[in-house]
């Protein structure tokens, strides 16, 4: 079963995700180049944004867990601090550590080479095993039971944490959203049921370099020029993005079920989650340069779709890119235009889909099929029909 969503915005100038050389991100689509707006940049500030909106337990992906995470758990649930260092070090290196692998962390910091998503749930068990470690009576002991549970833990982490009265997400809700991938011989991968495709303009490329320079408020009268100059490249676009999301994978992510049991699972967290994910994609503006450019817009067309049927884009729709021209058609209903129309094509040639299609636009949708309702209703009901559909 999956939720698809296609979706429409419209920027004014703005930078909304630079390259290593500070330029605007682009792509050659259908022998045009576009701007783009990477995958990963999408994410970060849909993340952001619904972090605020979720009580569920939120991941850390951070260099810094094990130092100032777990030792402050570890240290309050009563271990000595030199224990706790010693124990967590001896934790941290038989998780992250695979065998012939140079050491994942620096012994003195407890600090890892680099962020890893790991969840609160992990961090209260984690806490757990070396308080009831340090009980063994002395470091040895401590160490060799500490070892027992990452042997145990080698086989099914998961396993582990649901023995442990751990049923919610592991890598907190972003990692039940986004995935974690790690090389561990013991933390569970956490495969992503939220597919984000870079979006990229339905229309060529199109952008200019805006000159900048700054004044210096104390400058005397002989000093002429600009205290300091600069450029950076801006662009306007009719941006086209897409999201699929596996909802037997989010559930299982989210309870810690087999995915083919998802549907007998408690709804709640997931309905609650996509939910805040479609307004994410729909109002939540991803931008470089906030304070040079204001990069705040919403998406005027979204379309949901719900079913079993293998997931499929429509960015083919603008393979050929759609003409600015102001003596044709509004811009955006353009676009709009050219997702309906490849639609149609692709139903001709493959038939129907199994599910629902429901559209919220502020633009005329040319298809009588589907009906256009306000994005909460859009939303209300591609959810009621994904969690009460038998597969």
């Amino acid at each position: 079963m999956f939720m698809q969503i296609h979706f429409l915005t419209s920027y004014h100038a703005t930078l909304l995700n630079r390259d290593d050389a500070g330029l605007a991100k682009r792509i050659v689509f259908g022998g045009t180049p576009r701007l783009r707006v990477s995958s990963q940049c999408q994410k970060r500030h849909w993340r952001q944004w619904m972090l605020d909106r979720t009580d569920l337990p939120a991941g850390l992906r951070s260099r810094h867990f094990f130092s100032r995470e777990l030792k402050r758990r570890v240290v309050d649930a009563g271990v000595d601090q030199d224990m706790a260092h010693a124990l967590i070090l001896h934790l941290a290196k038989g998780i992250l550590t695979a065998a012939g692998e140079k050491e994942a962390l620096d012994k003195g910091t407890l600090d890892m080479k680099q962020p890893v998503l790991l969840g609160q749930p992990e961090a209260e068990y984690f806490t757990k095993l070396i308080k009831e470690a340090a009980e063994q009576g002395g470091e040895d002991a401590a160490k060799r039971r500490l070892d027992d549970r990452i042997n145990e833990g080698k086989k099914n982490f998961k396993a582990l944490l649901r023995q442990a009265g751990i049923h919610s997400a592991e890598a907190g809700f972003e990692g039940a959203l986004f995935g974690r991938f790690v090389t561990s011989d013991v933390l569970s991968r956490v495969d992503a049921p939220v597919h984000v495709a870079h979006a990229f303009t339905t229309h060529a490329l199109d952008t200019e370099v805006d000159f900048f320079t700054v004044v210096d408020d104390l400058a005397g009268d002989e000093e002429t020029g600009a205290a300091h100059a600069n450029d950076m490249e801006l662009g306007a676009g009719i941006f086209s993005g897409y999201v699929v999301v596996d909802i037997p994978l989010l559930v299982s992510n989210l309870t810690g079920c087999n995915r083919a049991e998802w549907q007998d699972q408690d709804h709640a967290a997931a309905r609650a989650l996509l939910d805040l994910l479609v307004h994410a994609v729909a109002q939540v503006s991803p931008g470089a340069k906030l304070g040079a450019t204001a990069p705040y817009a919403r998406a005027e067309c979204v379309v949901l779709e719900t079913g079993r049927s293998q997931p499929r884009s429509l960015a083919n729709a603008y393979l050929q890119p759609v003409r600015l021209d102001a003596s044709r058609a509004h811009p955006m209903e353009e676009s709009v235009g050219a997702m309906a129309k490849y639609l149609g094509a692709l139903e001709a040639m493959y038939g129907d889909h199994d599910g629902t299609r429901y559209v919220a636009s502020l633009h005329p949708w040319p298809r009588a099929k589907e009906p256009v309702l306000p994005l909460q209703e859009a939303v209300g009901r591609s959810l009621d029909d994904l969690f009460r559909r038998k597969t």
